[in-house]
């Protein structure tokens, strides 16, 4: 794999992509040739030198036209990929030096995103109305692998979970505190304080068992000397967890508070005086060290850093 990655890295270029696309699209190497502006011979001796760094066929010749075999598809598919990333660089560019738009793309826990995401995020796409934001949520482990990609230029989660925390740049913003939650419809609870021991008849929408929320739960369950439900519904959807909840009397589930209130302004679930012994985690902005944040990233951990200072 190392060999072909040199080879491609190399020798690629992205004209024999745009012609592998215009293959596809036309199916004759005649009519793909003329779209892309080359004599018919140039075109067979571009796809000819592909074809070699694959040492491999991409296509079938046969009487309907040319036919991209498995192989091909792999690789015409990352070919429309790249042509995409390539538009939106030179779009992003073009608006930069106009000094406009230009691009932000974060990933952010759950809990993190009501109280200090959105508030931030608001405030900073009023002030810069043609930037592009893109928001990924999911768990801090996944978003620091799209991070170190570059895929994301920041995550608002925790640099701890990853096998080397020091290689990135942490600022801390504050506590993720957990609620226990059933659905509005649920019967009354009592107002004084319940154990999860008090909630054994229930069934329970839990986290997957990658996340780290479902082994707070365990380590909860175990504190409280009961075991973990056999029969849980397990799902990271914070929409599929509250429509449960919703439809029934007798599931219950953990959410991150900040996430767990709006719900229950809406009448849509109640609160459990449960009262968790676990410490709340706490979250932070996490940046590649040693990279240059550009002007948006910037911008936007000021405004979250401004928030969290006003809420102290």
């Amino acid at each position: 794999m190392k060999d072909t990655f040199n080879i491609l890295l190399s020798r690629l270029r992205m004209k024999q992509l745009q012609l592998l696309i215009a293959l596809d699209d036309h199916k004759s190497m005649h009519k793909s040739a003329g779209a892309m502006a080359m004599t018919q011979s140039a075109a067979s001796k571009a796809l000819q030198e592909l074809e070699s760094m694959f040492e491999a066929p991409l296509f079938e010749r046969s009487k309907t036209g040319m036919i991209a075999n498995p192989l091909g598809h792999c690789v015409i598919r990352y070919a429309r990929l790249l042509a995409t990333d390539l538009t939106s660089l030179c779009q992003e560019v073009a608006e930069i030096r106009s000094g406009r738009g230009g691009r932000l793309a974060i990933g952010a826990i759950m809990g993190a995103i009501p109280e200090c995401v959105v508030p931030a995020l608001n405030a900073l796409h009023a002030g810069q109305p043609d930037l592009s934001i893109e928001v990924m949520e999911d768990t801090s482990a996944r978003m620091l692998l799209q991070l170190d990609e570059g895929r994301l230029d920041l995550v608002i989660g925790r640099a701890a979970v990853a096998a080397d925390p020091s290689k990135y740049r942490y600022l801390p913003l504050g506590d993720e505190p957990l609620s226990v939650v059933v659905g509005y419809g649920h019967a009354p609870l009592p107002k004084k304080e319940m154990s999860l021991r008090d909630l054994t008849g229930h069934r329970w929408v839990t986290y997957p068992s990658h996340m780290p929320l479902h082994a707070l739960l365990e380590r909860e369950m175990d504190l409280a000397g009961v075991t973990m439900p056999g029969n849980p519904i397990s799902t990271a959807s914070t929409f599929v967890t509250v429509s449960l909840l919703q439809d029934s009397a007798d599931l219950v589930s953990l959410l991150p508070t900040a996430i767990a209130q709006p719900f229950v302004r809406q009448k849509m679930l109640r609160i459990v005086p449960v009262r968790l012994k676990s410490p709340s985690q706490t979250f932070g902005v996490v940046a590649r060290k040693g990279g240059v944040l550009p002007p948006p990233a910037e911008a936007f951990i000021q405004l979250l850093t401004q928030q969290t200072t006003s809420a102290a």
